[in-house]
């Protein structure tokens, strides 16, 4: 896999509930990486289709899928680390029992962690647009990433993505389109309406107050 990484980590001060999410309520949430594959049937009390998102930032969307859809199990890869203590330390506050976290690069905790045809959707939500041209390169959406999502979503399983840069959006749009695995649950080039579980965040609303829009894209892995 590509070496340049998509993210920055970012740091600063903790306040003291996303230190505690970060050490005390770590081994109720958090992920350990093993040597090789991890083995997500006993990662979750429950055997339950599993829901993977990359970047979820202050937790805000994934927490509330997670509490409003308890028959699914979530689990999210994420560096920053502000924004994972503080989802802990909320997932702890409404004793969640179907999310998990990984604090690391998710390529390479897909690359070397998990077993191919683990996932029934991955989500990608206003991921870094990395706007200046000569950074695209640092995009996650690129095809070798595609490639490796096929591997470890199940046949017949789902890639939602979403980005309020119009821009980024297009470049997503046409290298989803290009894949030979993915395939539009809409027309050829036309955008998915939000899907109900895919909540608004309060950075959303603010954009749509100013006029920004927002590009939802959805499609299937019709891997061979």
């Amino acid at each position: 896999m590509r070496k340049i990484q998509s993210f920055v980590r970012r740091s600063g001060r903790l306040t003291l509930e996303q230190k505690m999410g970060l050490t005390e309520l770590w081994a109720d949430y958090g992920v350990d990486l093993p040597k090789g594959k991890i083995n997500l049937k006993h990662l979750f009390v429950k055997q339950q289709k599993i829901i993977l998102e990359v970047g979820f930032g202050n937790g805000d969307s994934l927490l509330e899928m997670a509490i409003k859809t308890p028959d699914r199990n979530f689990l999210g890869i994420e560096v920053y680390e502000a924004g994972i203590g503080r989802l802990i330390n909320e997932a702890h506050k409404h004793q969640l029992s179907n999310l998990k976290i990984i604090k690391e690069d998710a390529v390479e905790v897909l690359t070397n962690h998990i077993k191919n045809d683990s996932f029934n959707r991955f989500q990608l939500f206003f991921p870094d647009p990395w706007h200046k041209k000569k950074h695209h390169k640092r995009r996650i959406v690129q095809t070798d990433f595609l490639d490796l999502l096929s591997r470890k979503i199940i046949k017949g399983g789902k890639v939602h993505m979403a980005t309020d840069w119009e821009h980024y959006a297009t470049a997503m749009m046409d290298t989803l389109e290009n894949h030979p695995y993915f395939k539009n649950t809409q027309n050829n080039l036309i955008y998915s309406p939000r899907p109900e579980y895919r909540p608004i965040t309060k950075f959303e609303r603010r954009g749509r107050r100013l006029g920004h829009g927002v590009w939802d894209l959805i499609f299937i892995n019709e891997k061979t």
